[in-house]
C-alpha cells in the first residue's frame, strides 16, 4: 500500500511538472482576459471552482495558482496588518469636504498596499489582510447619529459621500490603464445603517423615493463614475429579500441598469444569515444558491462550501458556478497576479513609503482639514504660544485611542493632545496636565487636586469625547451597552460634571477638544466653554493638528458633514429607515450644529452672485473674499430648492462644493455647473423626473437653515428661477 501511495505521488508530481508555463494559458500575457479567464475555468474542477468563491480561496498547486485571501481593510489607511500611516477616520476626511485630498490620501494608501504586498508575497504570507482586494469606503448613509459605524462614512448627504468615495476609489485603484494598483469595493449595498444589534435579521423597506433619493446615488457613483472593482452585498434584507441574495438590487439595478462588470461580495456571514436569521430558507444548499443565483460572486464566509451539494440536488448548475468566478479570475488578471513581476510598474513600489515621511505629512494635512471649531467666543482661540501657564486635562488628553477609530493600522509614532500642544508652547511656558478624571466612569478618589490648579492658568485646555471603546462595530465596542450603538447622544456624565468643576468661579478661557466620530449634543459644553473644537478620530498625527489649530498655525476649516441634534429627542426612531424628520435635508427642528457649520479665524463676505442658465445647464458665479486677519480656506457650498420642498421633496440638497484658498484681503470668483440631469427629483415611484416650477440656488458657508446664521456663518446668497 505505501509503495502504491509513493508511486502515486511521484506520478503526481511528473504530471504537475509537465504541466509547463506555456501549457497555462491563463498566464500568457500575450492572450485576451477573456481567453485567460475561459482557460482557467475549464482547467479546474468542480470543487475548485466552488472554493474559489470564498475569501479564503486555497492555492491550485496543480494549476499554479497560489492561495490567495480577498478580505483586507484600507478604511482610512492599510488596516489590521501592521505598520502603516493612519490617517483620519473616514467621518474626520468627510469633514474636510476635499475630495482632492481624498486623492491624494488613497494614492499614499495604495502606495503602502503595494509595498507591503510585494514583500508579503516575497515571504509566503497569503494571509487574510496580506491581499490586494480592499473592503472600502464605506458609502452608506450616516442617518442616524445613534448608529456606531457612521464613524466609516462620509457623513449624511448622498452628494458628499459620492465626491468622496469618488475620489477614494481613484485612488486606491490607480490609473494605470491595464493594471489595478489595488482594488476598492462600495459598501455595505445597501439600505444599510444600524441599528447594529439585529443588522443580522432585520428587514428594511424604504420607499422608492428614499431608495432612490438617499441610499443608492453613492453606489451609483461609484460603480458609473469611479469603476469600482467590487461591491458588498448588506446584512440585512431589503423588502424582504437578503441584500446579499436580491435580485432587485443586485440583478436588476447593479448589473442590469448601472451594467456594474465587477464581483460581488457578501458582508462577512451573510449568506449564513439568510437561513439561520433572516429564516428566508431552511438550508445552506438553498441560502447558498439563492445567492449564487443573484450573482453574488463572493462568499466571506464559508456557506458557498454547500453548492457542491446544491448542485447535486439540482439548486445551481456547472455554468452558474463558471458565471460566478468570471469575474474574480479577471480582477486577479487586473492586479498582476498572473503576470510577470516586472510587467507591472506597481510591483516596483519601496516599503519605504510605508509610513513615510511624506504619508505622516500628509496624514497630519488631512487632520488639520478635518477639524471643526464650533464656538469661539471672544476669539479665546488662537492661543499664544508664549502663555505664561497653560493646565491640559481631561480623559482624552494623552490618550491614542482616540486617534484610531476602527478599522485601523498600527503606527510607530502615534501623537496625542498632549504631545501636539506641548510641542507648540515656548520653552518658557508652564504648562501642567492631569487626566482629572476617569473616561466614563466616577472618579474614586474624592481628592482633587486638578480643578484648583487648571483654574490657576491662563487658560485650560480639556480634552473630552468619546473613542472605540463606545461606538463601532457589533461586538467591537467592548464599553457599549447597544453592541456599538449610542442610544444616548451625549458626552457621558462624569465628563459634563468635570467641566462644570472647570467652569465654576473660573473667568479664564476653557478650551474643549472633542474627539468622537459622531455627532455629541452638547448644549452644557456650548454654555461652559469658550472655545470647542471636534477632532473626530484624526489619525496618528492628530495630536499636531490639534496643536497647530490652537496656538494659530493652522486656520480651522473642517466643516460638519453630518448635522448635531440637540438631543435624541430630535430625532425619529432609530430603526425607522424613512428620511422624514432627518438630516439636514428633511429635519425641521433646529439642531445644535447644522450640516456644513465650522468656523474659522478670519471672516468671509459673500457677494456679487449670478446665474446663467443654457439648454443643458446653470452656471452659478458669486464672489467670496476674505475680510479678517489670517490667511484660510473657506469650504463654499451650493444647495438647491426643488419644487416641493418640505413637502415632496428636501428642504434643500447640497448639489456642489468649493474648497478655495484666500488670502487675507483677497477675493475669489468660484463658479459651480449644475446640469439640468442634476435637478431632477425622485418622485414617490422611484422615477427621475424634472419638475416645473420654481427653483433656488443658494450659494452658503453651511446647510441654509436659521441655526447656520445664529452661529456666525455667512449669510446665504439666493438665486431664484423657475423651469417651465
Amino acid at each position: 500500500m505505501k509503495k502504491l501511495l509513493c508511486l502515486a505521488l511521484l506520478l503526481g508530481s511528473v504530471v504537475v511538472g509537465a504541466m509547463s508555463q506555456e501549457n497555462r494559458p491563463w498566464f500568457d500575457t500575450k492572450l485576451s482576459m477573456q481567453e485567460r479567464t475561459e482557460a482557467l475555468i475549464d482547467a479546474m474542477t468542480f470543487e475548485e471552482k466552488v472554493m474559489q468563491l470564498m475569501n479564503e480561496a486555497p492555492g491550485i498547486p496543480r494549476l499554479g495558482i497560489l492561495p490567495y485571501n480577498w478580505w483586507n481593510e484600507s478604511l482610512h489607511g492599510i488596516g489590521r496588518t501592521g505598520r502603516a500611516t493612519v490617517f483620519p477616520q473616514a467621518i474626520g476626511m468627510g469633514a474636510t469636504f476635499n475630495p482632492e485630498l481624498i486623492y491624494r490620501v488613497t494614492t499614499a494608501i495604495s502606495d503602502e498596499a503595494r509595498a507591503k504586498f510585494n514583500i508579503a508575497q516575497a515571504n509566503g504570507n497569503y494571509s487574510q489582510y496580506s491581499g490586494l482586494t480592499f473592503w472600502s469606503p464605506n458609502v452608506n448613509i450616516f442617518r442616524d447619529p445613534r448608529w456606531g459605524r457612521g464613524q466609516e462614512t462620509y457623513g449624511e448627504d448622498p452628494f458628499l459621500t459620492s465626491i468622496m468615495g469618488v475620489a477614494y476609489v481613484k485612488g486606491l485603484q490607480g490609473d494605470d490603464s491595464k493594471y489595478l494598483k489595488a482594488a476598492a469595493c462600495a459598501k455595505h449595498y445597501a439600505v444599510h445603517s444600524g441599528p447594529e444589534a439585529v443588522r443580522h435579521q432585520f428587514d428594511v423597506s424604504p420607499s422608492l423615493k428614499d431608495l432612490h433619493e438617499t441610499y443608492l446615488p453613492a453606489f451609483e457613483a461609484l460603480v458609473k463614475e469611479a469603476k469600482v472593482e467590487a461591491v458588498m452585498g448588506a446584512y440585512n434584507r431589503v423588502y424582504g429579500e437578503s441584500a446579499s441574495a436580491s435580485q432587485l438590487l443586485l440583478v436588476d439595478i447593479l448589473r442590469k441598469e448601472w451594467g456594474f462588470d465587477g464581483h460581488i461580495v457578501s458582508d462577512c456571514g451573510a449568506v449564513y444569515d439568510i437561513y439561520v436569521f433572516h429564516k428566508i430558507v431552511d438550508t445552506p444548499e438553498e441560502a447558498a444558491a439563492l445567492s449564487a443565483k443573484a450573482g453574488l460572486n463572493l462568499n466571506c464566509g464559508g456557506t458557498y462550501r454547500a453548492l457542491v451539494k446544491a448542485k447535486d440536488k439540482g439548486l445551481v448548475t456547472e455554468d452558474d458556478i463558471d458565471y460566478l468566478l468570471r469575474p474574480l479570475i479577471k480582477c486577479k488578471i487586473k492586479l498582476g497576479l498572473f503576470d510577470p513581476k516586472e510587467a507591472n510598474l506597481y510591483n516596483a513600489v519601496a516599503p519605504a513609503v510605508v509610513e513615510s515621511d511624506e504619508h505622516r505629512a500628509l496624514s497630519r494635512e488631512v487632520a488639520t482639514q478635518s477639524i471643526v471649531m464650533l464656538q469661539n467666543r471672544n476669539n479665546a482661540l488662537p492661543l499664544d504660544k508664549n502663555i505664561k501657564t497653560l493646565y491640559v486635562t481631561g480623559p482624552m488628553a494623552a490618550n491614542t485611542d482616540f486617534l484610531l477609530g476602527n478599522y485601523y493600522g498600527l503606527s510607530s509614532n502615534l501623537v496625542t493632545i498632549l504631545e501636539g500642544i506641548t510641542s507648540k508652547v515656548s520653552i518658557g511656558s508652564s504648562v501642567n496636565y492631569s487626566p482629572g478624571i476617569l473616561f466614563n466612569t466616577p472618579t474614586l478618589n474624592p481628592i482633587d487636586w486638578t480643578t484648583g490648579a487648571a483654574k490657576g492658568a491662563d487658560a485650560i485646555i480639556v480634552a473630552l469625547g468619546i473613542s472605540g471603546l463606545i461606538e463601532g462595530e457589533e461586538g467591537e465596542s467592548i464599553a457599549s451597552e447597544h453592541r456599538g450603538d449610542r442610544m444616548d447622544i451625549t458626552l457621558p456624565q462624569n465628563q459634563i460634571n468635570f467641566l462644570k468643576e472647570l467652569r465654576k468661579d473660573n473667568t479664564k478661557p476653557i478650551i474643549a477638544v472633542i474627539t468622537g466620530g459622531s455627532p455629541i449634543a452638547m448644549p452644557e459644553v456650548e454654555e461652559l466653554a469658550d472655545a470647542i473644537l471636534f477632532v473626530w478620530y484624526p489619525g496618528q498625527e492628530g495630536g499636531g493638528a490639534v496643536g497647530d489649530i490652537i496656538f494659530g498655525d493652522a486656520v480651522p476649516s473642517g466643516r460638519l458633514p453630518i448635522t448635531f441634534p440637540k438631543s435624541v429627542d430630535q430625532l425619529p426612531p432609530y430603526e425607522d429607515y424613512s428620511m422624514k424628520g432627518r438630516t439636514y435635508r428633511y429635519m425641521t427642528e433646529k439642531p445644535q450644529f447644522p450640516f456644513g457649520f465650522g468656523l474659522s479665524y478670519t471672516k468671509f463676505d459673500y457677494s456679487a452672485p449670478v446665474l446663467n442658465a443654457t439648454k443643458n445647464d446653470y452656471t452659478i458665479k458669486a464672489t467670496i473674499s476674505n475680510v479678517g486677519d489670517y490667511d484660510a480656506s473657506e469650504v463654499v457650498q451650493l444647495y438647491v430648492v426643488r419644487p416641493g420642498a418640505g413637502v415632496d421633496n428636501p428642504l434643500s440638497s447640497l448639489i456642489g462644493v468649493k474648497r478655495v484658498e484666500l488670502p487675507k484681503g483677497q477675493g475669489i470668483e468660484v463658479e459651480f455647473t449644475v446640469t439640468r440631469e442634476q435637478l431632477k427629483s425622485i418622485t414617490e415611484k422611484g422615477e427621475s423626473k424634472l419638475l416645473k416650477g420654481n427653483y433656488k440656488f443658494i450659494v452658503s458657508g453651511a446647510a441654509p437653515v436659521e441655526r447656520s446664521t445664529e452661529l456666525g456663518t455667512v449669510t446665504p446668497l439666493v438665486l431664484d428661477f423657475k423651469i417651465k
